[in-house]
């Protein structure tokens, strides 16, 4: 890994930044005094110290952002703003992957990394790993939708989706209800609704597994995960 990327990684300040204080002689590699950024390391195995203190390496990073609607899931667009756009750069010189997707007007719970094992667990159909998604519905959801869900919706291509779990919080005009899913299919549950004749109106995703959404983040704000959280997503 090049130096310069590496301080920026570890949170040393900007590719800009770092790169002035290397040339100002403040960083060390194995004893020796570097002023090229581009040499490259091997933070693993060598000490490397900024201004006489240690650089402590990790090689990923985990995130947690709530999603806000209009930007889709994805590290790059041509026409659209990414989520990857919203990050700070001390993040981005990560380069980390949303995990999943929510589409571009579904908010909340969204995980970045650039761990790609934790994201195929957590994406693999065979791991069962629960979405559970906050959902205000135009119509009545009634007891017999509870059972359809749980029996399997077939949606308009003729897919039969897994077992889906649907708990109804309330009931008028509009219905709000919690849904949990074990898969990632393309507009999903707005699927699944359209099929029993119902509009979703809006939808947040609110789990993730154990995670749940820190409620303390406004749409747009990301941090990275506690160890706790970390150990809850990985179950």
């Amino acid at each position: 890994m090049r130096l310069d990327k590496l301080l920026a990684n570890m949170g040393y300040g900007s590719r800009k930044d770092v790169k002035n204080i290397i040339k100002q002689g403040q960083v060390q590699v194995d004893g020796e005094t570097v002023k090229n950024g581009k040499i490259h390391v091997e933070p693993e195995k060598q000490d490397v110290r900024i201004k006489g203190e240690r650089v402590s390496y990790r090689k990923h990073i985990y995130l947690m952002m709530n999603k806000p609607p209009g930007v889709v899931s994805a590290t790059e667009d041509s026409k659209e703003k990414c989520v990857t756009d919203l990050l700070p750069e001390r993040y981005q010189t990560f380069n980390p992957f949303p995990v999943g997707r929510l589409d571009k007007d579904t908010e909340g719970l969204l995980i970045l990394t650039n761990d790609g094992q934790l994201a195929h667990r957590l994406l693999s159909p065979k791991k069962d790993v629960g979405k559970t998604y906050f959902a205000i519905i135009d119509g009545l959801v009634t007891e017999r939708d509870v059972q359809i869900f749980k029996e399997g919706v077939t949606l308009e291509d003729g897919y039969i989706c897994k077992p889906a779990e649907l708990t109804i919080l309330r009931q008028e005009k509009q219905s709000e209800v919690h849904i949990v899913i074990t898969e990632g299919k393309f507009h999903q549950i707005k699927r699944m609704f359209k099929a029993t004749d119902k509009t979703v109106l809006y939808l947040k995703r609110i789990k993730m597994g154990n995670l749940g959404l820190d409620q303390h983040l406004k749409p747009g704000e990301v941090r990275e995960l506690t160890d706790e959280e970390l150990k809850m997503l990985k179950g």
